[in-house]
């Protein structure tokens, strides 16, 4: 007996001297036995284990969609495509909004249009129905085909572009129509007049049309603003004997002087020269007396 007390001594000395080797208990060392819970199923989303953790999740599975044609990386699908051509370089094409002619008489016929002056982008833009966006490289409308066969309107237009059966619609009835260039500057000055006036900016000057555009508004045979008149009117009877229609003497009809009234190619707005400053607030027209802005705006 006096043996097995020994023993018994002997183990609470070895689990005392156990104790005051272990650090101290605090809520940082506790921990549960190994398997005395059950661990839970793997997560699905951002809960599904360290490969679907926030850091390693792509761009599908945040439902954050790439941009339409940039499915394939960097570059859209259109560039990468060899077989293509026609989209190099989009960025930097000229665009012109298309409008019908059957857009075109259903304004005339609703009273949106003034049919006894001339109609241009500044008229076309006061409808409140088009809008041009020049910083998206619109440049102006392009007067399309559709209702060809209904239009009877007689106007004195001007649009960016229009083809061959265009022009013969138009003058077909007796009207006239002009092809011309605006810069950017000009652009967002007729594309809402009012604001710009308020602005109390001068009217800007018109710039000429780049190298690659000169061409067609210098041909007479697309109406260009800058063709020579006797030309235009040589290409008109030449359209007329084509589609077979007679064309009516705009000199002698006095009534028709609406239809030969154009503007100057630095010109933009009907009646107002460049250089002017418009007052809406006072209703006046304030014209410039420096010589050297006399001379660049007349230039």
């Amino acid at each position: 007996m006096a043996g097995a007390g020994n023993r018994v001594l002997a183990g609470a000395d070895r689990a005392l001297d156990l104790l005051r080797s272990l650090p101290r208990l605090s809520l940082g060392n506790l921990k549960s036995n190994p398997k005395a819970f059950q661990q839970s199923k793997r997560g699905r989303g951002r809960y599904g284990g360290n490969k679907h953790g926030a850091g390693n999740k792509g761009s599908g599975q945040r439902q954050n969609f790439m941009r339409l044609g940039y499915e394939t990386g960097n570059n859209p699908f259109y560039l990468r495509v060899p077989k293509e051509p026609y989209y190099k370089g989009h960025h930097l094409r000229r665009e012109y909004p298309p409008i019908s002619l059957l857009q075109l008489q259903t304004l005339i016929d609703t009273g949106r249009l003034d049919t006894s002056k001339p109609v241009d982008l500044v008229a076309l833009c006061n409808t409140k129905i088009f809008l041009l966006s020049p910083i998206e490289k619109q440049f102006g409308f392009q007067l399309t085909d559709e209702g060809l066969d209904k239009f009877k309107g007689k106007v004195n237009i001007e649009v960016q572009h229009a083809s061959e059966q265009v022009i013969a619609a138009i003058e077909r009835n007796g009207g006239v129509i002009t092809t011309a260039f605006y810069d950017p500057p000009s652009l967002l000055a007729m594309r809402d007049p009012i604001k710009f006036f308020a602005s109390g900016i001068p009217i800007p000057k018109r710039q000429m049309p780049p190298e690659d555009a000169i061409e067609y508004y210098t041909d007479p045979k697309n109406r260009g603003y800058l063709a020579d008149p006797d030309l235009i009117a040589l290409e008109r009877f030449k359209l007329a004997q084509k589609y077979g229609y007679e064309l009516p003497d705009l000199k002698k009809d006095p009534e028709l002087a609406m239809l030969l009234e154009r503007k100057d190619p630095r010109q933009i707005f009907f009646g107002l020269s460049p250089g002017w400053v418009i007052n809406m607030k006072d209703k006046k027209i304030f014209e410039p007396d420096d010589e050297k802005l006399q001379e660049y705006y007349k230039s």
